[in-house]
């Protein structure tokens, strides 16, 4: 019952998953300073979101990890799950998160990575799964 009301929403079919913590899933993804461990979400949702647990790659290189972008999504959002991460936001300054800090990074809104602990580890999930980076000259 509760599929087919969630199915009716959103148009797309949803199912169960689980997913546990595996070293040999953590893989190259988007952005070449950090590893990915998707969460199964996409292929549960029929990729109406993604979830991944982000782990930064240490040292922190600005030349790597400091170019301003923003995502095409409907919704993204990130929570420290270990260390800190800093990062400009264009229209609302520089914010260091720590671990159990959450944001929410409104669509299109310009940013750029400054900085991570040697252990950072996120949380990110973002709707619709397929989604595109832009990069962009400043904030």
């Amino acid at each position: 019952m509760a599929q087919a009301q969630d199915q009716a929403k959103t148009g797309k079919r949803q199912t169960f998953v689980v997913s546990h913590v595996r070293e040999a899933d953590f893989l190259a993804g988007l952005r070449p300073y950090a590893l990915y461990r998707d969460l199964g979400i996409a292929e549960a949702t029929d990729g109406l979101a993604q979830a991944h647990v982000i782990r930064l790659r240490p040292p922190f290189r600005p030349e790597e990890a400091s170019t301003p972008h923003y995502h095409v999504v409907d919704f993204q959002m990130i929570y420290v799950l270990k260390g800190w991460y800093k990062t400009a936001f264009e229209g609302e300054g520089v914010h260091t998160f720590e671990a159990g800090s959450c944001w929410i990074q409104p669509p299109g809104i310009k940013h750029s990575v400054l900085g991570y602990s040697d252990d950072c580890e996120l949380l990110e999930i973002v709707l619709p799964a397929d989604f595109k980076t832009v990069t962009v000259e400043s904030l």
